[in-house]
């Protein structure tokens, strides 16, 4: 496709909403496909923690572009590889309160998506599990799979709650990111998504729709051997 570097694997893009349970259902599918997983949200996560280390205000868009380039991203080895972030997999400090009050705004400036989104589509293009909010329909507009997640706001408030603690300030992160993220470039799943509603399920629930939407698209195919 004009402008993207080809595609030579199999793509899987899960896209969705804070909380909706992305990452539970990116890395499952990943485990079950034997395909690396990458999750682009800690991307836009490691450049709030290092735009707080080094001082670079969240309203400061070319700073931040120029700082997002000094950071390393590349996908372990293996086919069920993670992503790496500077040579190391991201730690629970990429969840800290001062970072989620700052990746919103550090991801809503043009010139820094389309620094990661070059990096996404540089990440995945030897197949993957791609998990964000535009993979669909920006990053790979050509992946093989597209499903759009999404759940209620008031149980995606329950769900940060219990993974991350926090009370009612994990649960107001929750509608902020929304707010916030909704003016970056609104929630529309693209035109050959499955749109997948968890509110009412577990997660097992999902991944089992999930997994049969994808066997069923994939035919005989398979998302391993992805030339890594």
């Amino acid at each position: 496709m004009d402008g993207l570097a080809p595609k030579r694997g199999v793509v899987i893009a899960i896209d969705g909403p804070a909380g909706a349970g992305k990452s539970t259902l990116a890395r499952a599918l990943a485990d079950e496909l034997g395909m690396p997983y990458i999750n682009t949200g800690l991307m836009y996560r490691a450049l709030a923690r290092q735009s707080l280390a080094a001082g670079v205000p969240p309203e400061d868009g070319g700073g931040l572009a120029r700082l997002a380039q000094t950071i390393e991203f590349e996908v372990g080895p293996g086919e069920t590889g993670r992503l790496l972030i500077d040579g190391r997999e991201p730690d629970s400090a990429f969840f800290a309160h001062e970072v989620e009050a700052f990746v919103s705004t550090v991801a809503s400036h043009p010139e820094v998506r389309a620094i990661m989104r070059a990096e996404q589509r540089a990440l995945g293009v030897a197949g993957c599990v791609m998990e964000g909010r535009d993979i669909g329909s920006v990053v790979f507009p050509d992946a093989d799979i597209k499903i759009f997640l999404s759940a209620d706001p008031g149980e995606r408030e329950r769900r940060r709650i219990s993974e991350r603690g926090g009370g009612n300030e994990a649960g107001a992160a929750v509608a902020r990111r929304d707010r916030l993220d909704a003016k970056t470039n609104p929630f529309v799943p693209a035109p050959d998504a499955m749109v997948l509603d968890s509110t009412t399920l577990d997660a097992q629930e999902v991944r089992a729709r999930a997994i049969a939407f994808v066997r069923q698209r994939l035919g005989g195919r398979s998302g391993r051997g992805s030339g890594r």
